[in-house]
């Protein structure tokens, strides 16, 4: 009730206070009497105490009589409002006089009676817009325009009106709070504005109020301030809540105008739930040939928490072998993932029983709240049809170089690990053995030699064994079989090169000639030792001997200093070379000496017998070019002579010299004289004769041309030939028949 009555003692004096508002106005345009006669001296002065702000102790007088005009905004009506009236101490009734009004909106928006000096309002006005307008008045002279006094200025002030509501610019609004807030926990501030004067009345002073939004949130009237009003709020029950909020002006009270905005409120998440599995227990069955890091299966922790609040990581922390299992997070579902570390057997085990944790990353350990959970997973080992195993993953063999063929070099073995444990056959892949050098026995994987191996050409051969199942053909496993060769002595040592030793005309007996060392292909555990020695032929070589050095070398060693070239170039000193293998192998090896000219520091020369017996100064290689060209002149003067013997030599043959050649065709069928030609072979001989025969010098010319013998059927004799002195030759060509 005290309140109550506080309100209604303020609207009483709201009202006084307009209608002395409105009232002074017009009042204050009333004449007064004035002492004074000069107009100009009084409104000067009083314009000046204004101004410097100074108290005025006496006043002086003045011609106008005024105070400040007020017009009320949005005033409309039929007529111009009136805003008040000038009046001078001029105007006695006497003076013709005019009044005169300029500044801000005169003659536009004001508009003054000159003989009167009523001023009024034409338009309607805004305070909002201007609120003040500074107008200069003047009296002058109706007749003749001329001023009576100085202008002076005042101001008409636009008088507000509660006519504009209180506006929110900045919403709508959005805050959040986070969730389980304590009552009074500030959300956010809302801010109204009204363009009203501030300063007059109370058109411009405003009160807040939630229209909708109880009983979650209060707001404070003055300040604005949205504050949580209710206990407990959750999130995951509600996380948004729309606040509508009211701005009214004349302080709250009935008339005032208002405004609305609404606020939409969101309540942030905080760690309050723990993650929840959505059943205790979880089974699966895993096939028992699941690699390692496979998934096994999937477990859920749901968290009705939101972002970093509801993410959990998993751990197994109880169970039958915990370490053949291991469980992940999955960031993006925040999935339990159980995946396998070691393999599993069906055989050995075939369940496994686990205990399974989730737990928040992020919580508050003060809270006390168990932000975690747990759940059990049994899992289940299917059988699988596995591939043989064998019993190692590799197998090292060894057999002696050169064994027979057939021998068994060892055994490899596999099984089946399923329950039902079928028969296993083994085979060699081939492309491991391209030479096919080995062979297994199907059944009981023996191993056997199918060629001779030679350690000295392949010291490893790597095969590759397959294990396949006789009941199902594509279960196959493989292993690898590393076959050594043992080495036996079976080759001799022979010289590491093949070796030329040089003896010097003029060494001294003593003298190493050639170091010499051997070679074994053979590879003895306990090392190579060689033993060298002559030929029996040459254990008493009058020449040279060996000395061994103790490293497996020799060295060759000169008797005397009576070597010489002209005697004897070269030497060939037969080496037999043993090792100490069992049986020892031994090979004959030939040294060969050169003996040469050497310089007195014991420096090769020369070791050519021809070399010795050349002038000194001329080389084998001057000697060779200067016999070549000899030789090529001698061929030259040859080949000349015989062509000049040629070209003196007659084209005519002589008589004994000349040879015929009768070439006779014979004709079984005969045709007479037909069937017989003969071709003097002299015409061939000489071109010129080939259009008739030339008469020979020495023969008679009768018996040049000699009748043909006729004989036969046909008058020829098949069996005969002509006759012609023992110069010439008769014979049959057979390459003439036809």
């Amino acid at each position: 009730m005290p309140k109550r009555s506080e309100e209604m003692l303020t609207d009483v004096w709201t009202s006084l206070l307009l209608v002395w508002i409105t009232c002074v106005p017009y009042t204050s345009m009333t004449p007064i009497i004035s002492q004074s006669k000069s107009l100009q001296t009084g409104s000067t002065a009083l314009l000046r105490g204004l101004v410097e702000g100074q108290r005025i102790l006496s006043r002086a007088k003045r011609g106008w009589v005024w105070n400040q005009m007020f017009v009320l905004e949005e005033f409309s009506g039929p007529d111009p409002i009136l805003v008040g009236r000038l009046h001078t101490d001029l105007d006695v009734g006497s003076t013709p006089i005019k009044y005169v009004l300029a500044g801000e909106g005169a003659g536009t928006i004001f508009a003054i009676n000159e003989i009167t000096g009523d001023i009024h309002a034409m338009k309607r006005l805004d305070r909002e817009e201007k609120a003040e307008y500074t107008l200069t008045a003047q009296v002058t002279n109706r007749d003749t325009d001329q001023p009576l006094e100085p202008p002076s200025e005042f101001i008409i002030k636009v008088q507000d009106i509660n006519d504009n509501p209180p506006q929110f610019v900045e919403g709508p609004y959005r805050a959040s709070v986070p969730e389980m807030s304590q009552v009074g926990t500030s959300v956010t501030r809302v801010t109204a504005t009204d363009a009203d004067d501030p300063v007059y009345g109370n058109s411009a002073k405003l009160v807040y109020s939630i229209l909708e939004g109880q009983p979650y949130f209060s707001i404070d009237p003055n300040t604005a301030i949205i504050k949580i009003a209710l206990h407990g709020m959750d999130r995951e029950m509600r996380e948004e809540y729309l606040v509508v909020i009211q701005a009214k002006d004349m302080g709250g009270h009935m008339g005032g105008l208002s405004g609305t905005t609404t606020v939409t409120v969101t309540l942030t998440d905080v760690n309050d739930n723990p993650p929840k599995f959505s059943k205790s227990l979880y089974e699966f069955v895993i096939p028992e040939e699941l690699g390692i890091g496979q998934p096994g299966g999937k477990v859920k922790a749901n968290d009705r928490d939101i972002g970093e609040n509801a993410k959990s990581t998993y751990n197994i922390i109880d169970g039958d072998e915990k370490d053949v299992f291991e469980i992940t997070t999955d960031a993006q579902t925040q999935e339990g993932i159980l995946r396998l570390k070691k393999p599993l057997n069906f055989e050995t085990k075939k369940s496994y029983t686990l205990k399974v944790e989730a737990a928040n990353i992020r919580f508050d350990p003060n809270s006390g709240a168990p932000f975690k959970d747990t759940a059990t997973v049994k899992i289940a080992v299917e059988d699988s049809d596995e591939p043989p195993v064998f019993s190692k993953p590799t197998f090292v063999l060894q057999v002696d170089e050169n064994a027979p063929i057939n021998t068994v070099i060892g055994t490899v073995t596999a099984r089946d690990p399923d329950v039902t444990g079928s028969l296993v056959r083994y085979f060699i892949d081939r492309h491991t053995d391209l030479e096919r050098q080995f062979n297994i026995n199907v059944d009981d994987g023996k191993i056997t030699l199918a060629k001779p191996l030679d350690r000295e050409t392949d010291m490893w051969h790597n095969i590759t064994v397959t294990a396949t199942e006789i009941r199902n053909h594509s279960q196959i496993s493989r292993a690898i079989v590393a076959i050594r060769v043992l080495d036996i002595n079976d080759n001799a040592p022979e010289f590491a090169t093949e070796y030329e030793a040089f003896l010097c005309e003029n060494g001294k007996p003593g003298q190493v000639i050639q170091t010499v060392s051997a070679v074994d292909k053979d590879d003895p555990i306990q090392g190579h030792y060689f033993e060298y020695r002559l030929i029996p032929e040459m254990l008493n070589n009058p020449n040279f001997t060996i000395k061994n050095n103790g490293d497996n070398s020799i060295s060759v060693l000169a008797k005397h200093d009576t070597f010489r070239r002209q005697k004897q170039e070269m030497y060939f000193l037969p080496i037999i070379v043993t090792d100490n293998g069992n049986p020892p192998m031994s090979s004959t090896n030939t040294l060969t000496i050169r003996v040469c000219g050497c310089s007195r520091e014991g420096i090769v020369q020369s070791c050519n017998v021809e070399a010795y017996v050349l002038p000194i100064g001329l080389s084998m290689g001057a000697l060779i070019a200067i016999l070549a060209c000899i030789i090529l002149l001698l061929v030259i003067v040859v080949l000349f002579v015989t062509l000049r013997r040629h070209k003196n030599k007659p084209l005519i043959i002589k008589d004994d010299e000349d040879v015929r050649e009768n070439i006779i065709r014979y004709d079984d069928e005969g045709g007479g004289e037909e069937d017989t030609e003969a071709f003097d072979i002299a015409t061939l001989q000489n071109p010129d004769g080939i259009n008739g025969y030339l008469p020979r010098k020495d023969i008679k010319p009768d018996l040049q041309f000699m009748p043909r013998q006729s004989g036969g059927p046909n008058g020829v004799d098949n069996n005969c030939t002509t006759e012609w002195p023992s110069s010439h030759i008769s014979t049959h060509h057979p390459d003439n028949q036809r």
